[in-house]
């Protein structure tokens, strides 16, 4: 009987090689040929057979696969010129992916094709996450949109704004002056706005300011639109008061302390970007309202029933090899690469992590007016709400998107095609983050794209270019 075994055995094995030697000869061919290298997008590490967004072909939903194919080109000439390294888009219309393809390569030390589920760094692009779970919790009955923060976090009341003694005019924010002239950006016209700016010669230098008290509460509202006045980066309280997260920090630890910090201007008398003051502070009251931890909340109402499966706060060590490789320290001694100490705070209105394929699947949500898969997020009027205007012209008076743009809870919300600067269809909302990784909407055309890269560049917009002109019904 040993000797049957031994062998069958024996002629198992050589079978099994014969087919490993025919898989492998197959292998070596495909690396050999061109198209390997022209399209990485074909490289795949993990894919889930349920749960998808269907995928089709553009002319299946009214688009042009010709006019599409001008991204590859597009994206290529970037690639080669250094402009990016690599980048991960993905575009669906009508609820299908009709366009779904990874260029260039995922780092430099070790070239390799870009795979298509990369897991990119979010940045603020974490804030529509936060923006979605404040929606729930308002769906919920358990917040309200005008709540004030006090109500949750008694530290915020009664706050007090920074007022400069020179010049009086309230509402301004820092200009640096060097040899008595403001700085300008390279090739913008003379800006008359410095001149009634409050100046600073570096930026440990502290004007001379007085405190006034709040004239309203400053709530959930200002919060999500960037009209709070909390850490505005270049505003006169984040001067004053210079405390920082630390390393054992916590959202219970560190949003109290940040209430010491004097607001820039009055609640909702305009508009200035937040970074990460103002969405933590919501984050903060996310976990209160809902008794779960930040982190615990967005996992369950969001990620999971989205099947958002490559979705990180903190990347697994064992997946850190699909990230790109300025993601990361290089361990001194071995060369092993480790992902970057984050604290328990976390930077949580800018730390996630994720795919093309799962933020495709968050964007799809919005754009079916809260529901994907079978599993209602949010609310259709909720939804709506998210993605309109909701600070009138503040955020035209920032002169940060022209007249054609306005600010919904954690949305750029284009109103005027020809007059904004990103000529996306008027209705269109969108977010970014400053490693480049940004998302579109055009709901009348029912159509999303996310576009994952980790170097900023004007490529996004030339793609909306494209896209917009590649609908032909």
């Amino acid at each position: 009987m040993k000797k049957r075994n031994n062998k069958s055995i024996i002629q198992m094995s050589k079978f099994y090689i014969a087919i490993a030697s025919v898989i492998l000869v197959g292998c070596i061919e495909s690396l050999k040929s061109e198209e390997v290298v022209l399209k990485p997008s074909k490289v795949k590490t993990s894919a889930i057979a349920s749960n998808e967004l269907p995928r089709g072909k553009p002319e299946e939903v009214g688009m042009s696969s010709e006019a599409l194919k001008k991204i590859d080109e597009l994206v290529q000439e970037y690639v080669d010129a250094g402009r990016i390294e690599g980048a991960v888009i993905g575009i669906s219309r009508q609820s299908k992916v009709i366009y779904f393809e990874a260029h260039g390569i995922l780092e430099e030390k070790t070239p390799r094709p870009m795979p298509e589920d990369s897991i990119f760094l979010m940045a603020s692009s974490t804030k529509p996450l936060i923006g979605v779970a404040t929606m729930i919790l308002i769906d919920d009955g358990l917040i309200r949109i005008d709540d004030p923060v006090s109500k949750y976090i008694p530290e915020y009341e009664g706050l007090k704004v920074a007022i400069p003694l020179k010049p009086t005019d309230k509402d301004l924010q820092l200009k640096k002056k060097v040899k008595n002239k403001s700085i300008k950006k390279p090739g913008s016209k003379t800006n008359e706005k410095s001149k009634k700016g409050w100046h600073a010669k570096s930026k440990r230098e502290v004007p001379k300011y007085r405190l006034e008290k709040i004239n309203r509460p400053l709530t959930i509202h200002d919060l999500l639109t960037h009209t709070a006045g909390l850490g505005t980066g270049g505003g006169l309280g984040s001067r004053i008061v210079k405390d920082r997260a630390l390393p054992t920090d916590t959202l219970a630890t560190w949003v109290p302390r940040m209430a010491a910090r004097p607001l820039d201007f009055q609640p909702g008398a305009r508009w200035a970007y937040s970074p990460g003051s103002g969405l933590t502070v919501v984050a903060r009251i996310i976990e209160i309202a809902s008794k779960m931890s930040l982190h615990e909340f967005i996992q369950k109402r969001i990620f999971n029933p989205l099947y958002m499966k490559d979705t990180y706060w903190d990347v697994p060590e064992d997946q850190l090899f699909r990230m790109p490789y300025k993601l990361h320290k290089k361990a001194k001694g071995n060369g092993e690469v480790v992902g970057e100490e984050l604290s328990t705070y976390a930077s949580n209105s800018g730390g996630v992590f994720s795919t093309t394929r799962d933020y495709l699947h968050f964007q799809q949500m919005l754009v079916n007016g809260g529901t994907l898969f079978g599993n209602q997020i949010l609310k259709p009027k909720t939804v709506a709400m998210m993605t309109t205007n909701q600070v009138g012209n503040l955020f035209t008076q920032a002169a940060k998107g022209g007249p054609g743009q306005g600010h919904g809870y954690t949305t750029y919300i284009t109103l005027n095609q020809e007059k904004s600067r990103n000529g996306q269809i008027a209705g269109t909302y969108s977010w970014g983050g400053a490693a480049g990784t940004i998302s579109w909407t055009t709901p009348s055309e029912k159509l999303t794209l996310v576009y994952m890269v980790q170097k900023p560049s004007d490529l996004p917009k030339k793609i909306g270019a494209i896209v917009r002109e590649a609908i032909i019904d």
